[in-house]
């Protein structure tokens, strides 16, 4: 006879028990001062692993995104600019591949590292506004933001802001409650690391000084030497880039200036438009998964079939809370609502090509901006629940990657944009140089979409070279084509080509012409072909 073993009620009592244990754990680690940043910190590194995983997964039948091949060329050389933007990017860039090679891998790790260290900075700057229980809210939010995972893609200057706009958040919170000269230098400090970035970064320096400028508090700061010694600091700071600026004919401002200026009204209203709506369905993903984690705070079973409207309205409440700083709680909701709306204004009045990645670093304070809304109540439970949300979509889309991208594939066979197989182009590309000359790829020249893929997947990474183009990264000379030789390569459709070919029949008439075709074969299914147009000169006597 068979019997069935059911579990006692002991058994299930200590079931419950330890989940109540590790549910109260989390909580106490994330409010206790000795454990709250060791905590913050292991989900940084377990957000590192986790999508770093997943985008190897998603982007197996991709090569790297141009921006991140033209980082990984900076970095090969430390130099106070790159010609469209200041060096900070490439420097970082050249540090890490420093440590890791030049792998597909490697460039999705450096992504998440970035954007895990800007969630530990905001978690740093949520604690200026907020109580710690708060702040783990926050940095959960932040974590479940798309820009934090899957946007969060490919490294390059706008990204690298979402560790040094925190950071000169976190330092001007830190200065106008000290209000002293050290708190100063750290401010500028950090206003010059931004600038090091990007100048898109004036927009973030422009708002911290309204906010500084609006605020009740104004003259209390005002008449600190705080202000003025960052002033000061980020000046100074800034005088090697300033004279790199000079030295190049500002290059960057050409660069900005032929590239996202526009004529069409219409198409100005329309980018202003997508930008907004863009950003505002990216937030609207952390802001509804915080509402699910407080709606599902118990009894939240029993408060659905009875007083379903409860659910809501229980996290609000009137009277003073002593949980939000209101003074440094006013300061990010200005700055907030500055650069939220100050840029796409700004495109509309000078007619101003609004790229939508230019909200990827703007928008970081917004889950503290309503966090810190003094009215809002926030339990215990909801910090448990808003990592249980995190972890699990985390590891849903870990298993459910391969398939994401089979399907991503399919659907889009024929985008050589996106799976065009480049790296293969690198590599035989080298071979053939070798074959020839026997000696290291040196230079590298067409325009910067082809030619970056070039320069991080080629084993001899050569520098790249951008003849036609005013913004030169300044890796290399003419000079330097004609004494290593380069090879040439162009995508036929590109209507810049005679341009090119111009260019080559005058620095080496002679060159070796010829047409290469290349395709990526993933998991047995085959990518889009592509043809190279390729000009091979060997290096000069």
């Amino acid at each position: 006879m068979s019997t069935t073993s059911l579990p006692t009620a002991r058994a299930r009592q200590k079931t419950r028990v330890s989940y109540h244990r590790f549910r109260a754990w989390l909580v106490a680690c994330a409010i206790r001062p000795e454990a709250r940043l060791w905590l913050v910190i292991q989900l940084a590194i377990l957000h590192v692993v986790l999508w770093t995983f997943i985008l190897i997964n998603l982007k197996a039948a991709q090569d790297v995104h141009m921006d991140v091949a033209e980082a990984y060329g900076w970095g090969q050389k430390f130099l106070w600019g790159y010609g469209k933007h200041p060096p900070l990017s490439g420097w970082v860039a050249g540090l890490w591949f420093k440590l890791f090679p030049a792998a597909d891998w490697a460039t999705y790790a450096l992504a998440m590292a970035t954007v895990s260290a800007g969630m530990v900075i905001c978690w740093l700057v949520a604690l200026r506004v907020v109580d710690a229980r708060r702040a783990f809210l926050v940095v959960v939010m932040i974590a479940l933001y798309p820009i934090f995972n899957f946007k969060g893609f490919k490294y390059n200057p706008d990204l690298l802001q979402l560790v040094t706009l925190p950071l000169l958040v976190l330092a001007y919170l830190n200065a106008f409650a000290k209000r002293s000269w050290p708190s100063g230098v750290l401010l500028g400090l950090a206003g010059a690391l931004a600038l090091m970035t990007k100048y898109w970064v004036l927009t973030m320096i422009g708002a911290i000084g309204l906010a500084a400028l609006i605020h009740p508090e104004r003259l209390r700061f005002l008449s600190s030497p705080a202000p003025w010694v960052a002033i000061v600091t980020m000046v100074v700071a800034m005088i090697p880039h300033i004279v790199w600026l000079a030295d190049a004919h500002f290059v960057p401002l050409t660069y900005a200036g032929d590239t996202y200026s526009l004529q069409d009204s219409s198409q100005v209203h329309q980018l202003v438009a997508g930008y907004f709506l863009h950003n505002f369905a990216l937030l609207a993903l952390p802001v509804a998964l915080a509402a699910l984690a407080m709606a599902l705070v118990p009894p939240w079973l029993t408060l659905l079939m009875r007083a379903p409207l409860r659910i809501i309205t229980r996290a609000w409440a009137r009277g003073t809370n002593p949980s939000v700083n209101l003074s440094q709680a006013l300061n990010v909701w200005i700055i907030q609502i500055i650069v939220a709306f100050g840029p796409p204004l700004g495109a509309l009045v000078f007619s101003i090509y609004m790229k939508t990645d230019w909200g990827i670093s703007l928008f970081f304070l917004v889950p503290l901006a309503l966090v810190a809304i003094p009215a809002l109540r926030v339990q215990s439970s909801v910090l448990f629940n808003i990592a249980a949300i995190w972890l699990v979509l985390s590891v849903a889309t870990l298993a459910a990657s391969p398939w994401i991208a089979a399907r991503e594939m399919a659907a889009n066979a024929g985008n050589t944009a996106t799976y065009g197989a480049r790296s293969e182009l690198a590599r035989e590309l080298t071979q053939a140089w070798h074959a020839r000359f026997a000696s290291r790829w040196a230079v590298v020249a067409g325009t910067m979409e082809t030619i970056q893929p070039m320069v991080f997947y080629s084993p001899d990474h050569p520098s790249p070279f951008t003849p036609n183009e005013a913004w030169a990264s300044g890796l290399t000379s003419l000079e330097d084509v004609r004494t290593y030789g380069f090879i040439g390569v162009f995508d036929p459709t590109d209507e810049r080509l005679p341009k090119f070919e111009k260019w080559v029949s005058e620095v080496a008439p002679n060159a070796e012409r010829m047409v290469m075709t290349t395709r990526r074969f993933t998991h047995g299914k085959a990518g889009p072909a592509m043809s190279w147009n390729i000009y091979i000169v060997p290096p000069g006597k």
